[in-house]
């Protein structure tokens, strides 16, 4: 039930104190023709209400989350004590500059430790999640081929492993996008790379490992054929936890980077944000960074460059996200950034190790961060769909993994386990799995009918995807009160 059919007419609480200016009114034209919708509740029944609707929801905290490519794991409460202090809950981004020096010392300190991990020279904050950051990505590299007046590059290619974000995000610049097929290893087919670089390429977006989980052997020839053809490299930080410390893009020969803060540097991830996204590049392009980088001099100071392409978000990004950012770096230090990313691709690999008996691997060989299962024989011999083991994992309080991606993998589930978990939380979860595929075999009606032990048992969801309800309809309930009055 939602707050809204709660409660009784005059019920009410005193949480705010009684308004102590004189109230002005708009122009009666534009008040108000209905009343404001408002629930008439208690303190009491509004703090049972969203009590109750906090159960419901499934986080971090609540158990297994091994969304693929999307690194759900624990954020450590460091980090929202330092991001709640004072200092840096309680300002204003209009303040002036002398009066948050420890601010912008934030954010010099953080790009600085990025730049270190992804071998980029310099990082800007604005961008607020990662498609937000691919944008600026690629409006830095849109920058860079036309101030050298080369108009004819107007092709980004993206290889059929990326992340659904990459197409978008490119055609919203200008750019014709050029999807390439992945080779029979699960990385770029450098023969159909070769095809389709020329001089009109003016990129290659790519992510390495890739969503298949898969670090590609190829990397540095993939990014000097770009190179060669006077096109530059990005590079789609999504998966970065499984190399960082380890590798850097930069070295790999990329110009420009996005990172998650929201999943590598572990800070909130979900629920419509705030994110973060920054966007790392090479020398070559910096000069091209949105406004209002922290240059060091006589303390710091607020600077854009000569050719910026502007703001891409108010002020300077998600600050507090950043401070948490910083604080995990802080935390973690120069051992504890590599050996998180060892413990993301150990889990994985253990979790792939013990299920490739049951389960058919896309690619069984080494992973990284996370894997890909394929059930098409699954569906096939008994009739079960990944969205059949999807739902049978609710019933065992384990959050699905990433289903039906990536899309040339099919009946896909790519799993990520992140190094936060436990050897035990692993080993309950294969053992959950290998439970399903049992059930698949012998019992498959019983998926057919999952979840059952859930507040919300299985949806229609083709309807609900061609019905969508997105506000609340008063009017029924207007229509129910006057009937009543009468």
């Amino acid at each position: 039930m939602l707050i809204f059919e709660k409660g009784q007419e005059g019920r009410k609480m005193s949480i705010l104190p009684e308004c102590d200016v004189p109230i002005s009114l708009p122009k009666e034209d534009d008040q108000r023709k209905k009343s404001l919708h408002l629930p008439n509740v208690s303190e009491n029944e509004i703090s049972r209400h969203y009590t109750e609707a906090a159960k419901k929801a499934y986080g971090v905290n609540d158990g297994f989350y091994p969304l693929g490519s999307c690194t759900m794991k624990y954020n450590p409460k460091i980090n929202e004590y330092i991001a709640s202090l004072p200092g840096f809950a309680q300002i204003h981004p209009l303040q002036p500059e002398h009066t948050v020096q420890g601010c912008m010392e934030v954010l010099k300190t953080t790009e600085q430790y990025l730049c270190e991990i992804t071998g980029m020279d310099r990082m800007t904050f604005q961008p607020a999640a990662g498609a937000h950051g691919e944008f600026t990505g690629l409006l830095l590299i849109k920058a860079y081929h036309e101030s050298r007046g080369d108009g004819k590059r107007t092709k980004i290619i993206v290889p059929d492993s990326a992340h659904g974000t990459n197409p978008a995000s490119a055609s919203m610049v200008g750019y014709s996008v050029i999807s390439i097929p992945s080779g029979e290893d699960g990385g770029v087919d450098l023969e159909e790379l070769k095809k389709v670089v020329g001089e009109d390429t003016a990129g290659l977006m790519l992510t390495n490992p890739n969503t298949l989980g898969l670090f590609d052997r190829n990397i540095l020839e993939i990014t000097n054929i770009i190179h060669e053809a006077g096109g530059l490299t990005y590079y789609d930080g999504a998966n970065l936890n499984a190399i960082m410390g380890m590798i850097r893009p930069g070295d790999m020969g990329f110009d420009v980077v996005h990172l998650n803060l929201h999943k590598t540097f572990s800070t909130p991830h979900g629920g419509g944000g705030p994110g973060s996204g920054p966007v790392g590049c090479k020398n070559l392009l910096a000069e091209f960074l949105p406004n209002n980088l922290v240059e060091e001099k006589n303390g710091y100071l607020f600077k854009s460059p000569v050719q910026s392409t502007g703001q891409v978000k108010s002020f300077y990004g998600n600050f507090l996200i950043v401070v948490r950012a910083m604080t995990y770096l802080f935390m973690l230090g120069k051992e504890g950034i590599p050996e998180a990313s060892k413990h993301a691709v150990l889990n994985a690999n253990y979790m792939m190790a013990k299920l490739k008996d049951v389960y058919d691997m896309a690619y069984p060989r080494t992973c990284m961060h996370e894997f890909v299962m394929s059930l098409s024989r699954l569906k096939k011999e008994n009739g079960i769909s990944a969205m059949d083991i999807a739902k049978g994992l609710l019933d065992h309080g384990i959050h699905p993994p990433t289903m039906y991606f990536p899309l040339n993998v099919s009946e896909a589930l790519m799993v990520e386990p992140t190094e936060t978990e436990s050897k035990e939380t692993l080993d309950q979860a294969i053992t959950v799995f290998r439970s399903l595929y049992e059930t698949a075999k012998l019992n498959p009606e019983i998926l057919h009918q999952a979840p059952v032990n859930t507040s919300v048992t299985r949806l229609d969801e083709v309807r609900a995807a061609r019905n969508l309800i997105l506000r609340y309809d008063f009017s029924d309930k207007e229509t129910d009160k006057d009937d009543t009055e009468n």
